[in-house]
């Protein structure tokens, strides 16, 4: 709740997101698929989701927490812009920690657009005049949430009906730790049970 949801939620409301904003969200595993399931019930116009797994790809579409998943590759940045009409998206969530994935999502948002980092530790390089000032994005550091904000978000998962224990796949005990890491690290663990996140 705290680390995938809560985080998510403060890092969106940081940004904001509305009706008529596409999304894209840069990984796509526990963080990524619970920010892209926040990001449909705010309402979100289009949800583009970029992972290296094909696996996390096939749970986002079958989710239905992405309108388009796409694997991770050198064209990420003119294939969001060719998804959203050429102009980027208005908001990006990079939830993957990798400096290629953060690069992506700066590059793919467009002009006056808002980018928040969710995802502990990793680097990000890019050139600030033609992609960060000229366009005037802004960019946000977001760490876990809030007392009150996790309390507004417990009111609006049970509203909406979200349940984020479905994310639990497997269940290990201490002495099946390494096991349980090795799991998550193969990105094949941690994806939802129910059918579809849309209503």
């Amino acid at each position: 709740m705290a680390c995938g949801f809560g985080t998510a939620y403060e890092g969106l409301k940081k940004v904001g997101i509305a009706g008529d904003h596409a999304v894209l969200i840069t990984g796509l595993g526990p963080l990524g698929l619970a920010t892209g399931a926040l990001c449909l019930q705010l309402g979100a116009r289009r949800i583009i989701g970029i992972d290296i797994s094909q696996e996390r790809i096939r749970v986002a579409r079958d989710l239905g927490v992405c309108d388009e998943a796409i694997l991770s590759g050198p064209d990420n940045v003119s294939e969001v812009r060719a998804l959203t009409g050429g102009a980027g998206v208005e908001r990006a969530v990079d939830c993957s920690a990798n400096d290629v994935a953060r690069a992506t999502a700066i590059r793919a948002t467009r002009k006056w657009g808002r980018i928040v980092f969710l995802s502990e530790g990793g680097r990000v390089e890019f050139d600030p005049s033609p992609d960060i000032i000229h366009d005037q994005k802004t960019i946000f550091g977001s760490w876990v949430t809030s007392t009150w904000l996790m309390e507004e978000l417990v009111e609006r998962l049970v509203q909406w009906k979200l349940h984020p224990e479905e994310l639990i796949t497997q269940r290990f005990g201490l002495d099946h730790a390494s096991s349980a890491y090795a799991l998550m690290a193969a990105g094949n663990a941690a994806r939802w049970r129910s059918a579809s996140m849309r209503n």
